[in-house]
């Protein structure tokens, strides 16, 4: 679901991360309640940095896609 986003040029993954990620929950994909894997292992199976995992989970949880809270997880 995520891997054209892990592919984008190097400048553009983050944007395409988050709109993955985004269009995921939009479409149903990624239903409400649904926890996401932690940064540091969406990063280790995309082969991206956990700072753009975490950019993407902060941008998406600030539009009101995502919640976190720290130590508990992110859910969708």
């Amino acid at each position: 679901m995520l891997l054209p986003a892990a592919s984008a040029p190097a400048r553009t993954r983050g944007r395409s991360l988050q709109a993955a990620l985004r269009e995921a929950v939009r479409s149903g994909r990624l239903t409400p309640g649904t926890r996401l894997p932690s940064s540091r292992d969406l990063a280790a199976d995309l082969r991206v940095s956990r700072g753009l995992v975490t950019e993407a989970y902060e941008q998406l949880t600030a539009e009101g896609y995502l919640r976190s809270g720290r130590g508990s997880g992110t859910w969708v």
